[in-house]
């Protein structure tokens, strides 16, 4: 697995995506719109990986999934499942601490149209190898989309081929641990059905009996 620093709060290697921060600053000044870090706890048994930020979520608050319709579902099974005190993330200072859990995206940065380049998720694989090298044995990784699930393979050096995205599929990775696959809480598909507060809710059970094994 590749190594480098966690997180750069002032990376411009991807320059389509630099420029586009620059200028959603100047439409909106009170956005954080910077890359933005993972969230949660520090040595977690279970990482999220999401695509990355929303133009106003993560991007105005500085907070993975906070301020924005993805984070709904998302939080209110952290808090459902005991990963959260409270079941809303809606801004820096509400209060919110992850248990046992951290939140980050395979793409720090705001993307146009919510859709980054295949070089940018590659450029910033580097950060997510790093986190993902600093999880405990056995830890579970959740991977939000396909996105995620090919950038966290991608991370570990495995062939996308031997490990295929479906929801709720369990695929082994190296040092013992467990990535699990869930379709995005995206208001697409949480409108359309494509996933469902049960269907994302048995995820979180998966996660839980891995856990306990």
């Amino acid at each position: 697995m590749a190594a480098t620093t966690l997180f750069d709060q002032n990376c411009t290697q991807c320059p389509r995506l630099h420029q586009f921060l620059v200028e959603v600053k100047v439409r909106h000044p009170d956005y954080y719109a910077r890359p933005v870090a993972a969230f949660g706890d520090d040595d977690p048994r279970l990482l999220i990986v999401g695509l990355a930020p929303g133009l106003h979520g993560a991007n105005a608050t500085g907070r993975p999934f906070t301020g924005d319709y993805a984070g709904l579902l998302l939080y209110e099974a952290l808090y459902e499942f005991g990963y959260s005190n409270q079941h809303k993330s809606e801004s820096l200072s509400d209060g919110l601490i992850l248990k046992r859990c951290r939140i980050t995206n395979a793409v720090k940065c705001l993307p146009p149209q919510n859709k980054p380049l295949g070089s940018e998720i590659i450029q910033c694989n580097s950060f997510l190898a790093a986190e993902l090298n600093t999880l405990v044995e056995k830890a579970i990784i959740l991977a939000l989309g396909t996105v995620a699930h090919q950038a966290v393979l991608r991370a570990y050096d495995v062939k996308s081929s031997s490990a295929k995205f479906a929801h709720n599929a369990k695929h082994a990775l190296p040092g013992g641990r467990t990535m699990i696959d869930s379709y995005h809480t995206s208001r697409y598909n949480i409108q359309t059905k494509r996933l469902t507060k049960n269907m994302f809710f048995d995820v979180f059970r998966s996660i839980n009996e891995l856990m306990s094994n």
